[in-house]
């Protein structure tokens, strides 16, 4: 039995702390842009997909006329959303880390367990969030992937394939997946990975992951050593 190698975590509402911020933005967007009567469960509903591929569902909503629902439309709402968000990630005083999110990174890597991040950002966001919170130097994070780096994001498991490739891990058989949406838990069964886990501290509840068949749900990232201590024992016997 194979033992966990990789631990791929979800950005924002994972281990970034997010007051909703990502979907009001979101939301924002579509509205500046002459679709007021999107709502922000709507949002909410699409955060983890690729931005690009969000809007697009949104306007097939939203927009009668499929004609006007053109790359350059939605080249332009996303343009305005990224240019919200790094000013957001790059000055807004409550960006931080997830309680106890280092603290997890570290005790996975006292274990031999690689961290990965990936995310629905686009790369240039991401970069301002790893930054932000000092995690640009290598010191918690050994690999990340950005939705506009891969063929497309998730609940596709290309992501989660980058980054297997760029570390030299080639089971996902080894690799677990952790994130607070559908698509997180969705894009680690895409990918073949020992676990995909559900936590319920971002915008989906615990009602809202069950029917995606996370291999567990768990309430903070601390309870995920648990679980993954328990397995390594055991793989080990």
């Amino acid at each position: 039995m194979s033992q966990i190698k990789l631990a791929v975590f979800d950005i924002a509402g994972t281990t970034i702390h997010d007051e909703n911020s990502v979907a009001k933005a979101f939301q924002s967007s579509l509205n500046n842009h002459g679709y007021p009567s999107v709502t922000l469960q709507e949002a909410n509903e699409k955060m983890g997909y690729s931005k690009p591929q969000a809007i697009r569902e949104l306007l097939e909503i939203h927009e009668p006329d499929t004609a006007k629902i053109t790359d350059q439309l939605i080249d332009k709402i996303h343009t305005d959303f990224v240019e919200g968000m790094l000013n957001y990630y790059a000055t807004d005083p409550a960006i931080r880390a997830v309680e106890d999110a280092e603290m997890v990174f570290d005790a996975l890597h006292a274990m031999g367990i690689k961290v990965g991040l990936d995310t629905g950002f686009s790369r240039d966001i991401t970069d301002i969030i790893l930054k932000r919170v000092g995690w640009d130097r290598g010191n918690y994070i050994d690999a990340s992937a950005a939705s506009d780096e891969v063929p497309q994001g998730r609940p596709f498991p290309f992501m989660i394939q980058k980054i297997m490739a760029e570390l030299g891990i080639e089971d996902p058989k080894e690799v677990i997946k952790i994130g607070d949406t559908e698509v997180d838990i969705n894009e680690g069964h895409n990918a073949g990975c020992l676990m995909s886990i559900g936590v319920t501290s971002g915008v989906y509840s615990a009602e809202e992951l069950l029917p995606h068949r996370p291999t567990y749900l768990i309430d903070s990232l601390t309870e995920l050593l648990d679980w993954v201590k328990a397995y390594q024992v055991f793989a080990q016997k």
